[in-house]
């Protein structure tokens, strides 16, 4: 049986202040309420919040993750923020190639690969981002696309090493503009990467494989997408704002 996850993405957002309030109420929310079943909650904070983050759901069943990392060990590379820093400070899971990240900072599919290398190396769990633009699917392309956002960043990967990622669809056109896909095409396009997956490392590999969603998840329409077989959770952005908003959803899966 597949894991099942739900990571909030908190992006840029949330003061000091703000942070420890939300970190703080999902965890009592999660705690409380016995939602889990199995499933893995991951709050993804500001790098700044990170040890802040971690201390207060160190009591919960909630983990931390960050939203980006280098692809390099360590060096003379001012801003940026290693891998084995954060497996220092035991933060166990690390976005990598969000929508965000290959629009705004150029991030490739090659880069991306190796960021996912140095990742696995440090013992951190990827939540590996792929998903097209409006404009790809429009065109028709978008299978084939994000298909080959797999295979040019994780098909150099053992079997091994892949069963240790968490894929994340995001259609970039349902993210932060209100659209959504239907349930109909996240099922859709997650059985695709699936069977992408199972025709490199066979079906059994591939059958393991957590693919979350994430375009515009919400508490309204989380347990119609999260309904779907190949649908694994969430990576939920805005929504993630939210503490109560953030735990219904989880609650839906």
């Amino acid at each position: 049986m597949r894991k099942k996850l739900v990571a909030g993405n908190w992006k840029m957002n949330t003061s000091f202040s703000e942070a420890q309030k939300l970190a703080s109420e999902v965890a009592n929310m999660v705690k409380d309420e016995a939602l889990l079943d199995g499933t893995d909650v991951v709050i993804c904070v500001p790098f700044p919040y990170l040890s802040t983050a971690a201390a207060l759901v160190a009591d919960s069943p909630v983990k931390v993750g960050a939203q980006n990392c280098s692809d390099k060990p360590k060096g003379a590379y001012t801003g940026e923020t290693s891998t084995a820093m954060l497996a220092s400070m035991e933060i166990p899971y690390v976005i990598i190639g969000h929508s965000e990240r290959r629009e705004y900072f150029n991030e490739d599919n090659q880069l991306l690969a190796a960021k996912t290398d140095i990742a696995l190396e440090n013992g951190l769990t990827p939540i590996f981002c792929c998903g097209e633009s409006l404009e790809t699917r429009e065109a028709g392309n978008h299978f084939d696309f994000v298909c080959q956002q797999l295979t040019e960043s994780l098909f150099h990967l053992s079997a091994e090493q892949l069963g240790k990622i968490v894929i994340a669809y995001e259609p970039i056109w349902a993210i932060g503009t209100g659209k959504t896909a239907s349930a109909a095409q996240a099922q859709e396009m997650h059985e695709q990467l699936r069977a992408h997956l199972a025709g490199k490392y066979g079906a059994e590999i591939a059958d393991a494989i957590p693919i979350l969603y994430g375009g515009s998840v919400k508490p309204g329409n989380a347990k119609e997408i999260f309904a779907g077989k190949d649908v694994d959770g969430g990576l939920v952005g805005g929504a993630s704002l939210d503490s109560r908003g953030f735990t219904d959803i989880v609650k839906a899966i």
